[in-house]
């Protein structure tokens, strides 16, 4: 027998909002205390505009100058998953490959859209490490770091996936979470073939409801993909939230949540290592970690009776239902998880 196909459409906020009232969040990736205050009032401030069409010129340009790219090359998006629907839409490829485990949005919408995809799948016995893609494929999608195996891959493998005549896309949406952006390529132009870059917005602001994130690519690619776009297709509020959090106190902000995020990673980590049965894969290097454990889904379902909600694994192509991805959090609610953790691999 075959395994089940995995569900590609669920993602970690049906665990929190499936009878979850009350449930502490550990299976979404947005940073807890978000929006901040001066987010959340400098978007305030926008409602008084409302009565006007949205102008995206500034908004573009300062995320265009945050990643020293002219403006032509940036294409302002309501979150990274509309970028997936609008490449599914425009490129015409004819060998998809999706190296997997990672987001499976850009798989769906490739689907949706009708190509057939080809699925590469990293080994969590190497650490899911990025390895060789079949030279035919024409367009790659991976994400750096990954979701859900939190692995950063180096700059200079991604790279070296480019090609003449291959669109290479790299999600990154939670590299604003790994310390100085490093492994990054958003700033990168001189690669072969056409290397395209999703960012979000989401992940470090609180901004999910919002939807606002971006492409970076090619000028030809990137006007293709806008002529694809409604009117009109990111908000005010969004158009704000861009530009504010593409400034130099918005990055610095950034960078001390992401250092202090690796603090409590490695606290996470540290107590997930005392248990004999919890396995983690590779490097964790984003705002959360994927553990692999004995009957997984039973624990899943004992945390959330005792009030915890953790992201199962079995819908991500490559994983199974031996799998966990657990939000990073403060060490004072990481601890409570952990004895929480505790007490059901004991009573199993």
């Amino acid at each position: 027998m075959t395994a089940p196909e995995p569900d590609l459409r669920h993602h970690g906020d049906a665990e929190v909002r499936a009878d979850g009232l009350g449930l502490v969040d550990l299976a979404v990736n947005v940073r807890t205390g978000t929006p901040p205050t001066w987010l959340r009032e400098h978007l305030a401030a926008t409602l008084g505009d409302l009565a006007a069409y949205p102008d995206q010129s500034a908004a573009r340009s300062a995320v265009a100058a945050r990643h020293a790219r002219p403006v032509e090359e940036v294409l302002l998006t309501s979150g990274a998953a509309e970028a997936f629907v609008l490449l599914a839409r425009v490129l015409m490829p004819r060998h998809i490959v999706v190296v997997h485990p990672q987001f499976t949005e850009p798989e769906a919408a490739l689907r949706d859209a009708g190509h057939h995809v080809h699925r590469v799948l990293l080994s969590p016995g190497d650490g899911f490490r990025l390895g060789a893609v079949p030279e035919e494929a024409d367009l790659v999608v991976l994400g750096n770091p990954t979701n859900p195996t939190s692995v950063l891959h180096p700059a200079e493998a991604v790279a070296a996936l480019a090609r003449p005549g291959r669109t290479l896309v790299v999600d990154e949406a939670f590299m604003d979470t790994v310390p100085g952006e490093r492994e990054s390529l958003a700033s990168t132009r001189d690669l072969p073939g056409r290397v395209v870059v999703l960012r979000s917005l989401t992940k470090t602001w609180g901004l999910a409801g919002l939807r606002i994130g971006y492409v970076l690519g090619p000028a030809p690619l990137i006007a293709g993909l806008g002529a694809a776009q409604p009117l009109w297709p990111v908000s005010t509020p969004a158009l704000a939230a861009a530009e504010a959090c593409s400034g130099p106190a918005a990055l610095a902000e950034a960078e001390l949540a992401a250092a202090e995020l690796a603090l409590w990673r490695e606290h996470l980590m540290k107590g997930l290592a005392a248990f004999p049965s919890v396995r983690l894969y590779g490097e964790p290097a984003a705002s959360f970690v994927l553990v692999r454990l004995p009957d997984a889904a039973a624990v899943r379902r004992r945390l959330r009776e005792h009030g915890f909600a953790v992201r199962r694994g079995d819908t991500f192509p490559g994983l199974g239902e031996e799998w966990l991805r657990i939000a990073v959090r403060d060490e004072a609610t990481t601890d409570r998880f952990l004895n929480t953790l505790e007490a059901v691999l004991d009573s199993a």
